[in-house]
Formats: structure tokens, sequence, C-alpha cells
């Protein structure tokens, strides 16, 4: 009996806002549950607390998740401050495959940030400033204030080279993220014709004639001879109800003139040889 009696509420508090939070909280959070600056620092040698940024805390070991490392930037910015560029493009599952992609300089940073008015950088954190990240341009993900996956996208286009950026884009796609139209869908269109070249090259196919007239219209790839079309299908440009009615009725009106239509997509190609096999099937038992 007897024993020390201590008040647990507070730390039941921090824990679940840490919970919610990615592991981090901050000191205005923890004086808010009745932790001052002798509880801060007991916990602290307890090994309860771990500073990560002036005024950011680690609840209960300093192994953050990328989460809880970009999560714990943000707090250490203050208000208004969001998850940006590569970090944001890491969140959003659109960053490129390889992290080399980005320079040199902004790879340094483990979070990118943006915030809306004067902000330092510090230790691990690179902040962006702007006077015109527009409310429309923030959203959360993972309870994360982050930028948007169009603002996001024209945040990276200032950084990657142009094949980079359009990788960045066609992923964006693939995932059905919320897009702006204007974020240069003919620039990735044109890409995907050139890498279906490429493949055609490559496994030394006949080259077909490319966005030739077939009737009322323009098809990506003809084979004359052998009467077969191929179209390439980018997500934004053939998403939705309309687009998908569209096309097959263009395919339909295709056929009745004589021609077979295959459709191929980014993530088809990436399968090359599948590709080229199904090809010189096709052309092969066409004569062509």
């Amino acid at each position: 009996m007897g024993g020390k009696v201590t008040n647990t509420a507070p730390d039941a508090l921090i824990a679940r806002l840490a919970a919610n939070q990615h592991g981090v909280v901050t000191l205005t959070q923890l004086e808010r549950a009745g932790i001052r600056e002798r509880g801060r620092l007991r916990r602290s040698q307890a090994g309860r607390l771990h500073r990560v940024h002036r005024g950011v805390y680690a609840v209960g070991h300093r192994g953050l998740s990328k989460k809880g490392i970009w999560m714990a930037a943000v707090l250490a910015c203050g208000p208004g401050a969001v998850l940006s560029h590569n970090s944001a493009a890491a969140l959003w599952g659109i960053e490129p495959s390889r992290a080399r992609s980005f320079p040199a300089s902004s790879r340094r940073a483990i979070s990118h940030l943006t915030v809306p008015g004067e902000a330092k950088s510090r230790k691990g954190i690179c902040v962006h400033r702007s006077r015109t990240l527009f409310p429309r341009e923030v959203t959360r993900r993972a309870g994360i204030p982050v930028t948007t996956p169009s603002r996001t996208l024209t945040d990276l286009r200032r950084l990657l080279p142009r094949p980079q950026f359009a990788a960045a884009l066609r992923r964006a796609e693939y995932l059905g993220l919320p897009l702006d139209p204007t974020l240069d869908p003919d620039h990735t269109r044109s890409e995907l014709e050139s890498r279906f070249l490429a493949l055609c090259r490559h496994h030394r196919i006949p080259t077909p004639a490319a966005n030739v007239r077939v009737g009322p219209f323009t098809v990506d790839f003809l084979w004359s001879r052998a009467y077969l079309i191929v179209e390439l299908d980018g997500y934004r440009a053939h998403s939705g109800r309309a687009a998908f009615e569209a096309d097959r009725a263009r395919d339909v009106a295709l056929k009745a003139l004589g021609y077979d239509v295959i459709r191929f997509t980014w993530r088809q190609l990436a399968s090359g040889p599948d590709v080229a096999r199904t090809l010189c099937r096709l052309l092969g038992a066409r004569g062509q």
C-alpha cells in the first residue's frame, strides 16, 4: 500500500494526441495538457519525451516514421505550414522512383514545406515561402496538412527535368488523384507515343503510321496492310463514362470499316514483351 500516487491524466491525453499525429506533439499541446517545464524535463530524462524540433516532441521513443517526421516538421513551422514539393509527392505516392531525380540541394532536406509568410529553414527542413498558396491548394492526407496533387505537381515542375515530371504526372493520373486539367497532358501524350514507337523498334516490329486519318477519325497508329489500329489510352483522356462510351463507339465504327482496334495503357506498355508478342502475333496473322 502507500505507494507513490501519480497523475496519469496528462500522459493519457498526450498519448491520445500523439496517436493522432504520427507520434509527435507540440509544446503548446503539452502545456494545455498540464505538463509544464519541470514535467517536460522529468519526462525527457525518463525517455518519455524526445525533442525533435524546437517546440515539437516525439512521445515514447525517437523512432518516428516518415509520416511522423513530416508531421513534426509541419508542426515546427507553425500555423499555415504545409508539406510540399518532393515531400508532398512522396506522401501522395507520385514521387519519381529515384530520389536522384531531384536536385542535390533539394534531396538534403528530409521535409519540404511551404509557408504563407516568414519562416526559417532548420535542420532537416527546407522551407519554401509562397504568397500564392491559396486555401483551395491545401488539404490533408493521413492527417498531415499538404499541398493538393495539382499544386504539388506545379511545384515539382520547377524542380524536375521534363521526363521525371511527366513520370510523376502519369503516376498521379494512374492513381486517379484529382488534377487540374491544365497540367500539361499533351506532353505525357507525346511521351506515350514515343515510348510505343521505341518498343516497336526494340522488338523489330514494322513501324506503323502515326496520327493518320481513317474514315472520320485520327488514329494513333496504323498498319494499313494489316488493317490493324493501335490506340494508346492515357488516364486523363480516357477516364470517365463519357470517354468510355465515345471510345467504344469509335471502335465499333472502325470495325465496320474493316479495321481491328487494340488499346494499350501506360501500365501495359511497361510490360513491353507482352505488348510486343501481341503485336507480332496479330501482324503475322494478317501478313504484315
